[in-house]
C-alpha cells in the first residue's frame, strides 16, 4: 500500500473535520450570546460547544497536525525549505492558535463570563475561511 497516498487521504478528511468544527463553533457562539440570559438555552449551547471542541474539533486538529507531519515525514522534509511550505505552516500555526483562542472562549461560556456580542463571533467566524482559503491556493499553486 503506498503510505504517501493514506496519510494524505487521513490528512485531508481529519482537516475537513476540523474545519467543520471551527467554522460552525464560532456560530454556535452567536446564538449563545443572543441567548445568553436564559438559562436552560445556555445550558443546552453548553453542551454543544464543549462536545463539538473536545469529541471533534481536538482530536481531528490533532490527527490532521499527525497525518500532515507523516507526510512531510514521508516526502523528505526538504519541503519545508519551500517557501509555500514555510507559508502552509504558518497560516496552519495560526488556525490552531485560533483553534485554542475558541477554547478560551469555550471556558468563558462555561462560567458565564461571556465579554463579546453575537456580532463579534459572526466576525471572528470568518477566520477559519480565509485561512483556508490561503492554505488552498498556497498548496495547488505553489507560488513561491
Amino acid at each position: 500500500m503506498n503510505t504517501y497516498l493514506l496519510f494524505k487521504s487521513l490528512h485531508l478528511i481529519a482537516v475537513v473535520s476540523w474545519m467543520a468544527g471551527l467554522l460552525y463553533l464560532p456560530r454556535i457562539f452567536v446564538y449563545h450570546a443572543e441567548n445568553n440570559s436564559e438559562a436552560n438555552i445556555s445550558e443546552i449551547f453548553k453542551t454543544m460547544e464543549r462536545k463539538l471542541y473536545f469529541y471533534i474539533m481536538t482530536p481531528a486538529m490533532t490527527l490532521s497536525w499527525l497525518f500532515g507531519l507523516l507526510l512531510i515525514h514521508s516526502i523528505g522534509f526538504q519541503l519545508l525549505g519551500q517557501t509555500w511550505m514555510l507559508l502552509k505552516f504558518l497560516f496552519v500555526i495560526i488556525l490552531t492558535l485560533y483553534h485554542f483562542y475558541l477554547g478560551k472562549i469555550l471556558s468563558q461560556f462555561k462560567i458565564d463570563r461571556n465579554n463579546h456580542s453575537h456580532k463579534f463571533y459572526r466576525y471572528i467566524n470568518e477566520i477559519p475561511t480565509i485561512l483556508l482559503i490561503l492554505i488552498i491556493f498556497v498548496v495547488i499553486f505553489k507560488p513561491i
